[in-house]
C-alpha cells in the first residue's frame, strides 16, 4: 500500500475555530495543558505511561538529577555517591528538605519507598524503575546504601529518573490509593486537585530547594485529560488550553501558519513497534508463532510510506528494538524492506497461501494503525482493530497475550538499552517471544560492568530480535508541540515537558 499526503486520513478543523482567540492564562499565571490520555494512578511506581512520568518529575524527587543540556549527573536528593563495590551504590542525603505536607526528608523515606516499591506483594506497576535493586538499607539518618541484584552499570540513569521518594510516614499511612487522590512529593510542584483520570491542578511549591531543578516559574499548571485531537484544537483555538504535545502533524501543519501560535517539532525518545505473539499466548494455533509469519508481517509495511505521508518533521524509521539515542541500540541489524509480493511468497511457505484472520491492537495514533491494516490486507491478512485504553491493553497483554499489538515505548526518558530491550525480552509478563537464550544475553548485558561487553551483548540480542522477527520496529517518535505564542518552552530529546521550566515570554 503506497501512502501518499492526499491519501493520508486528514481531521479538518471546524471553520468557526479560526476566529480570533484571547489568551487568560498568563493574566492569571496559570498554563493550561491537555494530556491525550486517562492516567491511571499519578503514584510513578504504579503506571507506566508518559503522563506519569511528567507529573512523577514534577512533584516528586529522585536521588540524583540528569541535567539535560550536559547529559551529567547531578545531587538532587543525595549530595553525593560512590560504588562500594560493584553492586553497592552509597548515598550521602541532603540535609533540610521538607516534603509538602512537612515532613522532613531523610535516610528512612529513601528505605521505605524502596523497599516498598521492589516487593512483589505491593503490585507496583513501573517495574522497570526498581526491578535491578535487590534492598536498601539505612546507614544514618542521611546516609543509605542500595544494593543492585547483581552488577548494574546503568543504576545511576535509573536514579535520576523514574525512581522518586516518597514521605515514609505518609505513605504508611495512605498506601498508594491515598496518594492516587491526595499525592506528597518535595518537588517544584504540589498538587492542589487530583481527579483520577481526568484533571489535575499543581500549586508551585514556593518552598522547593532547587538543589538541581530550578524553581518553577509559573504558578499553577492546570491539567486536563481530553482525548480526542479536535477537541484538544477547539480548546487551543479558544483559549482554554495553552499547550498540547503529541499533535499529529496535519493538525500542526495547520496550526503552524496561524497567528498567536507557535509550533515546534522535536525528536524524542519513543519508538513504535508492533509486537507479534511469537510465545503463542494468546493461542498456540496464533500465525505469529511462524517465523515466515512474523516476517512476512514486516515485509508488509511500508514503513517509509507511513513516516512520510501521515508523520513527517524528524520522525525516522529504526531497525532495531530500541531508541537510537540509548547506549547500547546498534542500528546495524537485519531489516525487511518493503515487498508485499515476498511477505505473500513467505505466507504461502507457511501454509496460508490464502491469508488469515486476525485481531490487531493499538492504544494510540489510530490513523497510523488502520494504515498498517489496510497494508496487512494486501498480502491477504485481514486484521480486526481492537482500539483500548492503555492501561486495559496492558493488563490484556499481561494476563492473556494478544496476536499482534501496536505500541510504543518512552524508555522512562532512560537513555539505555535496559529501559527497552531488557523490558520486554527478559521472561516479563510483556514479553510475546519468551526466549530463553535472548533473555539471557539481555540479562548478561545488563549486569556487565565493561560498557564495550554491554554492547556486544545488546548487538547479539537485538540481531535475534531482527532475525526472528519477534518485533517490526517502526519508527523513532518525533513530537509536535502546539503552545500559545506567550508560552515559553524548549523541548528536550527525553520527550520529558518539565513543567517547572515553562514560562511566559
Amino acid at each position: 500500500m503506497k501512502l501518499t499526503k492526499t491519501t493520508a486520513a486528514a481531521v479538518l478543523l471546524p471553520a468557526f475555530l479560526f476566529a480570533s482567540t484571547a489568551w487568560a492564562g498568563k493574566a492569571d499565571d496559570t498554563v493550561s495543558i491537555a494530556f491525550a490520555k486517562e492516567l491511571e494512578h499519578v503514584d510513578p511506581y504504579f503506571n507506566t505511561a508518559r503522563e506519569g512520568i511528567l507529573l512523577g518529575n514534577a512533584a516528586w524527587d529522585g536521588l540524583l538529577y540528569r541535567d539535560p543540556a550536559t547529559g551529567e549527573y547531578v545531587g538532587n536528593l543525595a549530595t553525593s555517591w560512590t560504588w562500594v563495590d560493584s553492586t553497592t551504590l552509597e548515598f550521602t542525603l541532603r540535609e533540610g528538605v521538607k516534603f509538602h505536607n512537612g515532613e522532613a526528608f531523610d535516610a528512612d523515606d529513601v528505605v521505605y519507598t524502596l523497599n516498598f516499591a521492589i516487593d512483589p506483594k505491593n503490585g507496583a506497576k513501573n517495574k522497570v524503575a526498581t526491578g535491578w535493586i535487590k534492598k536498601a538499607e539505612k546507614i544514618d539518618q542521611f546516609k543509605v546504601r542500595i544494593i543492585t541484584d547483581g552488577p548494574f552499570p546503568a543504576a545511576l540513569e535509573y536514579l535520576a529518573g523514574p525512581v522518586i521518594i516518597h514521605p515514609d510516614e505518609y505513605y504508611k499511612a495512605v498506601g498508594p490509593a491515598g496518594v492516587a487522590t491526595k499525592p506528597i512529593g518535595t518537588g517544584p510542584y504540589k498538587f492542589e486537585t487530583v481527579e483520577p483520570g481526568k484533571h489535575f491542578v499543581l500549586k508551585r511549591n514556593e518552598e522547593y530547594f532547587a538543589a538541581a531543578k530550578p524553581k518553577a516559574k509559573v504558578g499553577t499548571i492546570d491539567i486536563r485529560t481530553i482525548p480526542d485531537i479536535n477537541t484538544q484544537m477547539a480548546e487551543l483555538f479558544n483559549g482554554t488550553i495553552d499547550l498540547v504535545w503529541q499533535v499529529p502533524s496535519d493538525q500542526a501543519d495547520k496550526m503552524a501558519g496561524r497567528d498567536g501560535f507557535q509550533v515546534i517539532n522535536a525528536p524524542t525518545m519513543r519508538v513504535g513497534y508492533l509486537s507479534l505473539d511469537a510465545a503463542g499466548r494468546s493461542g498456540d494455533k496464533n500465525p505469529m508463532t511462524n517465523v515466515k509469519v512474523r516476517q512476512a508481517i514486516y515485509h508488509a509495511i511500508n514503513r517509509d510510506g507511513i513516516v512520510e505521508a501521515l508523520m513527517k518533521g524528524t520522525t525516522e524509521v529504526i531497525n532495531s528494538a530500541c531508541s537510537p539515542s540509548q547506549f547500547g541500540c546498534d542500528k546495524g541489524v537485519a531489516t525487511y524492506a518493503y515487498d508485499p509480493a515476498k511477505a505473500k511468497a513467505l505466507l504461502a511457505e507457511a501454509g496460508y497461501p490464502d491469508g488469515f484472520d486476525i485481531e490487531f491492537y493499538a492504544y494510540r495514533d489510530r490513523p497510523l494503525a488502520e494504515a498498517m491494516i489496510g497494508m496487512l490486507a494486501e498480502i491477504g491478512v485481514k486484521a480486526n482493530l481492537n482500539y483500548m485504553q492503555y492501561a486495559a491493553l496492558r493488563e490484556k497483554r499481561i494476563k492473556e497475550g494478544v496476536p499482534i499489538s501496536f505500541l510504543t515505548w518512552g524508555s522512562n526518558s532512560i537513555a539505555d538499552v535496559s529501559a527497552i530491550t531488557s523490558e520486554f525480552f527478559t521472561m516479563g509478563g510483556e514479553d510475546d517471544a519468551r526466549d530463553k537464550s535472548l533473555s539471557d544475553l539481555l540479562e548478561k548485558a545488563d549486569s556487565s560492568i565493561d560498557p564495550a561487553e554491554r554492547k556486544t551483548f545488546y548487538t547479539q540480542a537485538l540481531s535475534v530480535i531482527a532475525d526472528k522477527a519477534y518485533w517490526v520496529p517502526l519508527w523513532n517518535y518525533s513530537t509536535n508541540y502546539v503552545m500559545s505564542s506567550d508560552i515559553s518552552f524548549t523541548p528536550t530529546p527525553d520527550e520529558l515537558v518539565r513543567f517547572y521550566e515553562i514560562g511566559w515570554k
